[in-house]
C-alpha cells in the first residue's frame, strides 16, 4: 500500500472509496452531453457532470471535479451507480446511499456526497427543461 493510501485509510476513506479516487472512475466528460451541469459548494469544492440519456435512462455519466478525495471518490460512485437507472430511480438516490455503497467515508467529507447529488440533479434539471 502507498503512503497516499495509508493516509486515506487513516482518514477513515473505504477500500472502494479509495481505489475510486486513484484510479478516477468516470472522470472526464462527454463531447455531446443530453444533459450538463456544474455547481460549487459551500466547502468551494466544484463538480461538473455530464449525462447521455437515452429513452429516460442514463447510458452514460462523466464527471470533473476540483477538489479533495471526498469529491472524486463520490463523484466516481455516483456516476457508476447511475448508469443504467432511469431520471425516476436517479432522483431518489441519496447523501445516505452514496455513502453506502462506497463503504464509508470520514464524517468530515459527507459534504462531498451532498456536492455530487446537488450537481447531479441540476443536469437532471438541465435535461428536463431541454426537453
Amino acid at each position: 500500500m502507498s503512503e497516499l493510501q495509508d493516509l486515506l485509510k487513516e482518514s477513515g476513506y473505504s477500500d472502494k472509496a479509495i481505489e475510486y479516487y486513484l484510479n478516477k472512475v468516470n472522470v472526464g466528460e462527454l463531447t455531446e452531453p443530453d444533459a450538463h451541469a456544474i455547481y460549487t459548494g459551500p466547502c468551494g469544492d466544484t463538480m461538473e457532470i455530464f449525462l447521455n440519456v437515452k429513452e429516460g435512462v442514463i447510458k452514460e455519466a462523466k464527471f470533473q471535479a476540483i477538489g479533495c478525495a471526498g469529491a472524486f471518490s463520490s463523484g466516481s460512485a455516483l456516476t457508476e451507480m447511475i448508469i443504467g437507472m432511469t431520471l425516476e430511480e436517479v432522483e431518489k438516490i441519496d447523501e445516505e446511499l452514496i455513502i453506502n455503497y462506497l463503504g464509508g467515508i470520514p464524517r468530515q467529507k459527507v459534504h462531498c456526497t451532498c456536492l455530487s447529488k446537488r450537481t447531479l440533479q441540476k443536469a437532471i434539471n438541465n435535461y428536463k427543461e431541454k426537453g
